[in-house]
């Protein structure tokens, strides 16, 4: 699932490439990732594109101030950019292309989506925040106003997993499966450590590593092409997807959590004291 940084470093590709430039077609491959008719997408159509901008995970291209594309990636969604935009025409059902946007010179992309299971969503929409994802939405990780009190704050009285909060856009905006991984990684902390429980020092350190992983992988991210974000981000994964191999750090064997849709990775050594975590949802710590 792409998140925050890779989602930051398609909205500055496209602010290089699309603000300025006119929209002339827009095209549906999946009528089901459309979920906005008023006003139609047909309303993209000679509208020139004057900002690229993100909310948590979501991107928006905004034709002036009442009018503005949204799209949401979900796990499986990307987006494909094309300096010379095929004109083969597009067969709703027949293709992982959820929607095309072509610009007037000729370039434009396809928001594509993996697998059978769809959840990528588009909008068109006269204001951003109508669209419900970005209406709940918590604080931006990075905001220079989200300092390590406000984090805090965040955590008192939530007598849920951290792994979880971390994970809940509600909570905290942009960061998914992977990132949680990696920052609970890089803060020795269990995933399933109850976030209200959270001492200062651990605090401390799980605000440090959150605003340390993200940053870096922002800095990864940066003047990438969407063909290689999602290289750049597994390249500087230590345990998120890496199973089975030995922590750079400890050396251990990074172990995996599976559940119905997803797995977590971590470190026995460097989170859990040693501890296996058992493979179930409601799993606690083997004694």
């Amino acid at each position: 699932m792409p998140e925050m940084p890779e989602v930051q470093g398609l909205v500055a590709f496209l602010a290089e490439r699309v603000v300025g430039r006119t929209i002339t077609r827009t095209s549906v491959g999946a009528i089901a990732a459309l979920k906005t008719y008023d006003p139609p997408n047909t309303a993209l159509h000679d509208a020139e594109i004057t900002a690229a901008t993100r909310l948590g995970k979501f991107i928006i291209l905004s034709c002036g101030d009442d009018l503005h594309l949204v799209f949401h990636l979900a796990k499986a969604g990307w987006l494909r950019w094309y300096e010379l935009l095929p004109t083969t025409l597009i067969k709703p059902g027949k293709s992982p292309i959820a929607l095309r946007v072509a610009l007037d010179d000729d370039s434009g992309f396809d928001l594509t989506e993996a697998g059978t299971k769809k959840s990528l969503a588009v909008y068109v929409v006269r204001d951003p925040h109508a669209v419900p994802g970005i209406a709940r939405l918590g604080p931006d990780p990075l905001m220079s106003s989200f300092d390590r009190a406000a984090f805090a704050a965040l955590l008192e009285g939530r007598r849920t997993q951290i792994k979880g909060v971390l994970r809940d856009q509600s909570v905290i905006a942009g960061i998914g499966n992977a990132y949680s991984d990696e920052i609970l990684h890089a803060a020795r902390m269990s995933p399933y450590a109850i976030a209200a429980s959270l001492d200062d020092d651990e605090v401390d350190r799980l605000f440090t590593a959150m605003r340390a992983t993200l940053t870096d992988a922002l800095a990864a991210a940066s003047g990438k092409p969407p063909a290689d974000l999602k290289d750049a981000k597994r390249s500087g994964f230590q345990v998120h997807a890496r199973r089975g191999e030995a922590c750079p750090v400890c050396g251990d064997t990074v172990r995996s959590v599976f559940f119905a849709d997803r797995s977590l990775e971590y470190c026995p050594t460097c989170q859990t004291g040693g501890k296996v975590l058992a493979d179930r949802r409601l799993s606690r710590l083997l004694k």
